[in-house]
């Protein structure tokens, strides 16, 4: 897989995925995060353009679906992922340009590129996105900030590698999109919810893993609620209490974002300066060869309980 610049890793998080869609220039949609599979979940978000599903990856994965090859490939935006440590970006895109709705806009730099690309195979979408310098310059904006440059290290085959893969429904059928397979996969018919219709292919996902396995995520492409709570308090006949209720919702939205931001500026702020002069004053207090022993046994330990976890 090409680094084409190289990619940084991306936390999956909804305050994550949502500035880095608003720095897209993508208006009317954020992320937020599903803790359950219960449909109530989903119907607190309507309308959800799409989910972005984390799991940790392994080599014998097949396909539940039908690989999608014909005629369909011209309308469904679909690219090969060809760039290591993009998936996250490739997922979130995967729903963004497949999003049929009057309310999102895609804005000049997506735009743009799903129209150069559009006549381009799966191979061809995912060079092109390897090589823009746009959308790579906005996921690297979250990387973090460090005192030194370390040569990229390729996981070995007894770390955990873990993938993002994308769902969305398209003109009345689900597909999922992974840009390691060689076309969508075909999941049937939307049904009169989609959501609902997705939910037991998600679940039979998480199954094939052993008993006991948590490491998933789940996100939803939704609305952007402030976009939300204020057409609703701008449209005729709104009860005083109801009111009162969308201008709570609101607020709590505004407060969440703040705090997205803020912690978006801690995960960029570089503590390695403070780090290096705490290891200073532990040096110079005789204290830092007890804590680097300390911390080398847990690491042992750690490192131990992950082997005896792999041989059950």
């Amino acid at each position: 897989m090409s680094e084409a610049g190289n990619w940084c890793l991306i936390e999956s998080d909804p305050g994550v995925f949502t500035e880095l869609i608003h720095k897209f220039g993508v208006t009317g949609v954020q992320v937020e995060e599903l803790w359950s599979l219960d449909q109530d979940q989903f119907e607190s978000l309507n309308p959800v353009y799409g989910l972005i599903f984390l799991f940790k990856w392994t080599a014998d994965h097949e396909p539940s679906g039908s690989v999608v090859m014909d005629s369909r490939l011209e309308k469904i935006f679909f690219a090969k992922q060809v760039i290591s440590n993009a998936c996250a970006t490739q997922a979130i895109l995967s729903v963004l340009m497949n999003i049929c709705s009057p309310d999102v806009k895609l804005g000049t730099t997506l735009q743009d590129f799903k129209d150069f690309c559009a006549s381009f195979d799966a191979v061809m979408k995912g060079l092109a996105l390897s090589n823009s310098e746009s959308i790579r310059t906005v996921h690297n904006s979250f990387s973090h900030q460090t005192l030194f440059e370390f040569d990229a290290k390729k996981p070995d085959k007894d770390d955990d590698v873990f993938h993002f893969v994308s769902y969305i429904p398209f003109e009345g059928r689900i597909y999922e999109l992974d840009g390691l397979n060689e076309g969508p996969i075909d999941h049937g018919a939307i049904g009169d919810n989609w959501t609902e219709t997705v939910r037991p292919i998600i679940e039979a996902r998480m199954q094939r893993y052993k008993e006991g396995e948590i490491h998933f995520n789940l996100l939803a492409v939704v609305e952007d609620k402030i976009q939300k709570y204020n057409k609703a308090l701008a449209a005729s006949g709104v009860s005083e209490e109801e009111t009162q209720r969308l201008k709570m919702m609101l607020m709590d939205e505004e407060s969440r974002r703040s705090r997205w931001k803020m912690e978006n500026i801690r995960r960029r702020h570089n503590y390695l300066p403070i780090i290096m002069e705490m290891l200073k004053l532990l040096a110079q207090r005789g204290q830092l060869n007890a804590v680097y022993e300390k911390a080398k046994e847990k690491t042992v330990q750690m490192n131990q309980a992950k082997a005896a976890k792999r041989a059950k």
